[in-house]
């Protein structure tokens, strides 16, 4: 007869591998340029870089790794990657309270981002629940996340404290090498000559083919 799948006080071996699969597959914070991540708002300077840890980490209350706002309840994150990202997931872990935020808008590819800009549409928003295990994850629209080098992380709300705090962010997703050739390109690109159009404001209407 086949065993129970139970979890005694021995952890079974299937499962060790399992959890470090799943570790693995939330491994984007080491892909995080911590020299330049930001997090606005924050109470404690550099608090908002202990969020971003292993996944088997998440659960680690003893070194006081969590952000919490300032002033009010919103947090912003600007996080650049080293290399361009394909974003698949989120989880957000806080406390079973009302300091746990209550929603995500994700931004992609604003760099310096402010609070300010927020008013823009974000690529997409998140209902978020209390989540003090770190279980409940987020899957991203990856066709709008497949080509992400800095992300932002608003979170507008809470459920009704007057500050929130954050101690867990996992980001799953794949990872890929900046090439160096493509910002040379994009940025002759952008210094176009403007001799090259003089021709094209006297004729408007003619197309000359060389």
């Amino acid at each position: 007869a086949a065993m129970a799948h139970g979890h005694g006080p021995g952890r079974c071996r299937c499962c060790g591998e399992e959890a470090a699969e799943r570790g693995a597959a939330w491994g984007l914070y080491l892909r995080i340029d911590r020299q330049r991540l930001q997090c606005l708002n924050e109470r404690r300077e550099g608090s908002g870089a202990t969020v971003f840890r292993p996944w088997e980490e998440r659960g680690d209350r003893l070194h006081q790794f969590f952000v919490e706002s300032d002033d009010d309840e919103e947090l912003l994150f600007n996080i650049p990657f080293t290399g361009s990202v394909k974003l698949k997931g989120v989880i957000v872990m806080g406390e079973d309270d009302g300091t746990h935020p209550a929603e995500l808008r994700l931004f992609r590819n604003i760099p310096h981002m402010s609070f300010d800009d927020t008013a823009k549409e974000p690529e997409q928003t998140f209902s978020l629940s209390r989540d003090p295990l770190g279980e409940l994850e987020y899957p991203t629209k990856i066709a709008r996340f497949s080509n992400v080098h800095h992300l932002s992380m608003h979170f507008p709300k809470n459920f009704g404290a007057e500050t929130t705090k954050i101690f867990y962010i996992g980001l799953k997703g794949e990872w890929t090498e900046a090439h160096r050739h493509e910002v040379t390109i994009c940025n002759y690109e952008a210094s176009a000559n403007p001799a090259d159009h003089k021709l094209e404001q006297i004729t408007p209407q003619t197309h000359f083919i060389s």
